[in-house]
């Protein structure tokens, strides 16, 4: 019993960091248990990705604009029957290839199949693709690892790229970058063993095998039916500095370029043949012209952003890794003439520097890259260097605690503010969270007492995957759900749903979001003035008209008379615009049969 007048400070070292031992101790069993054997580790990363992504993956609504643009146009696929061309409504939407549009169709079609009711209507089947694509990036990056590290750390980096904020998101987001950073990782995983391969021969180790050959050019195949030239981008730039450095490319004869040809021209030439057919050309045009080079030229879509924004966004966007790899970078410069470091700089640094140099930003350009940071991140810890005695490291590695603890203020204020509740039970979590991440830099500064250990490191590191799992759970499992201010396409189907009758025609006026065309339906009209919408109601049958707040006076002035009785009306905030929205309905029902 502690008596009056003695400080807390009294505590022996080993009392107060009981806690902490503990965790060091859960951590070191859970990376040995994983370590044993590759199926093991294998599954442990399936339950990493698995407990990080899934939480909200059905419930959370479909986020403008990019996802319900796809989600769409993979359902149109479905109505029409059309596997070729790709439109959102009557719009060709010649931006991207097939490759994910065909991964949400098949994805939906099997819901269909099993019994899914309105299966066409979920979203959660539209993102199983990016589910599937991400759990394949996870694994695929601890196969890449084990090119250059050992089975635990291979686990343990692989489960940090697994951890990170950016691919969380993109698992739950029914596009193309989960899958695209798989196909990247691939042919990452694929190159590494190429040219370790050359490198090592002294060591009898041997060329490139036929099955890595295969990996690497079914990774670039489709990579391009997924998002076009950008996978054969990230390893051809990879390839050519390696090359240069070496002052040969004799090396990457090993991947079987001629094999390799054929296949990804058997994978990819006959949807791009179809296409350039029936589009007499111009998808090329769209996306190459248009899209590609557009964002390439201006900040496309008012997603401009300075040199140096990735830079800036990687504290958040690779949490919980950020604070830990940014301590990797001396490492890196120090040893880049190293095989292994130069390889993975070869990866990152000179497509960092093309996506800083181009004025389109956006945070998940340069997810394929986060695969190879991860490694490097770990490959600086198996040497020692993330060493906590040095000038700094402490604070920088302190940043891993910011997020948890940004997300749990945060998010409480924008829930009261916009819904006026709190996320009481997300609380908990959100609050363990924190706690994770602040053992997770307790065990990092710990080795200042200790000695610079990797011990000490590994833990840190699975303490704060630890902490992201936790997070995702409170985050999109438990506090998405009560943010319904946010989910206002879904509200307003739900209007349209409860009218009594049945298949109702319906348009909107002023609210033009791609989320409330994939849950209202293909048909949804868009009007441009007060008139037509009143035009719209007395064309008989059942009608509704949606009325965003911005045209309610045109809307009355057209009507002449008293408005009809609302059939709903719903506010919130459209995230896409960063402004409060206010919506009504107004609906026009067939009368009674004489």
């Amino acid at each position: 019993m502690m008596r009056l007048g003695v400080a807390p400070a009294a505590l022996s070292p080993a009392e107060g960091a009981r806690p902490l031992d503990g965790a060091l101790r859960l951590a070191d069993r859970v990376l040995s248990f994983g370590a044993a054997s590759h199926l093991r580790a294998c599954l442990l990363l399936l339950a990493v990705g698995l407990a990080s992504f899934l939480p909200g993956f059905a419930s959370l609504q479909p986020m403008d604009r990019d996802e319900p643009r796809f989600a769409q146009a993979s359902k149109q696929m479905l109505e029409t029957g059309d596997l070729v061309d790709i439109r959102f409504q009557a719009e060709a939407r010649h931006k991207k290839p097939v490759g994910i549009y065909w991964a949400q169709a098949a994805a939906v079609a099997a819901g269909e199949a099993l019994g899914v009711p309105q299966a066409r209507m979920q979203i959660g089947l539209y993102r199983i693709p990016s589910l599937l694509g991400a759990l394949a990036a996870i694994l695929l990056t601890y196969w890449a690892s084990l090119a250059l590290l050992d089975r635990r750390r291979a686990l343990l980096a692989a489960a940090l790229f697994g951890a990170c904020i950016m691919l969380s998101a993109e698992a739950r987001l029914a596009k193309t970058d989960a899958l695209l950073t798989a196909c990247s990782v691939a042919a990452f995983g694929a190159l590494a063993r190429a040219w370790l391969g050359r490198a090592r021969l002294e060591r009898r180790r041997g060329p490139a095998s036929l099955g890595t050959a295969l990996v690497f050019w079914l990774g670039i195949a489709l990579g391009i039916l997924v998002k076009g030239p950008m996978v054969p981008l990230f390893a051809g730039l990879a390839a050519l500095v390696l090359a240069v450095r070496e002052g040969s490319a004799r090396w990457l004869l090993d991947l079987r370029p001629r094999l390799g040809l054929l296949i990804t021209l058997a994978v990819v030439a006959p949807w791009f043949l179809a296409i350039a057919w029936k589009s007499g050309g111009a998808f090329f045009g769209e996306a190459v012209g248009r899209d590609m080079l557009g964002k390439v030229g201006t900040g496309a879509e008012k997603h401009w952003g300075p040199p140096g924004a990735y830079a800036l966004a990687f504290f958040a966007t690779f949490w919980p890794g950020a604070a830990f790899a940014s301590l990797a970078i001396p490492f890196a410069w120090a040893r880049r003439r190293e095989e292994a470091v130069a390889l993975l700089l070869t990866w990152i640094v000179p497509m960092w520097l093309i996506f800083e140099a181009v004025p389109t930003k956006l945070p998940h350009y340069v997810l394929p890259l986060m695969p190879a940071v991860a490694i490097l991140t770990v490959l600086a810890l198996s040497r020692g260097a993330l060493d906590p005695r040095r000038p700094g490291a402490r604070w920088v590695a302190s940043l891993v605690v910011l997020i948890p603890v940004g997300l749990t203020l945060g998010l409480s204020v924008a829930v009261w503010r916009l819904d006026h509740v709190l996320p009481l039970a997300a609380l908990p979590l959100l609050l363990a969270a924190c706690i994770l991440a602040g053992l997770a830099w307790a065990a990092f500064a710990r080795g200042e007492r200790e000695g610079a250990g990797q011990g000490g490191g590994e833990a840190a590191l699975v303490l704060a995957i630890a902490a992201s799992v936790v997070l995702s759970g409170a985050v999109f499992g438990l506090t998405q759900p009560v943010l319904q201010s946010l989910k206002v396409s879904p509200r307003l189907a739900a209007i349209r749903d409860a009218l009594p009758c049945v298949a109702p025609r319906v348009a909107s006026l002023g609210l033009r979001e791609p989320s409330l065309v994939f849950t209202v339906g293909t048909d949804l009209a868009m009007l441009n003035s007060g008139a037509e919408a009143i035009a719209f109601l007395r064309e008989g049958g059942c009608r509704l008209v949606l009325v965003e707040d911005r045209f309610a006076a045109e809307f009355a002035s057209a009507q002449g008379g008293p408005l009809p009785a609302a059939a709903g009306r719903v506010t919130g905030f459209n995230i896409n615009g960063g402004k409060p929205v206010g919506v009504s309905a107004y609906a026009a029902l067939p009368g009674p049969t004489p």
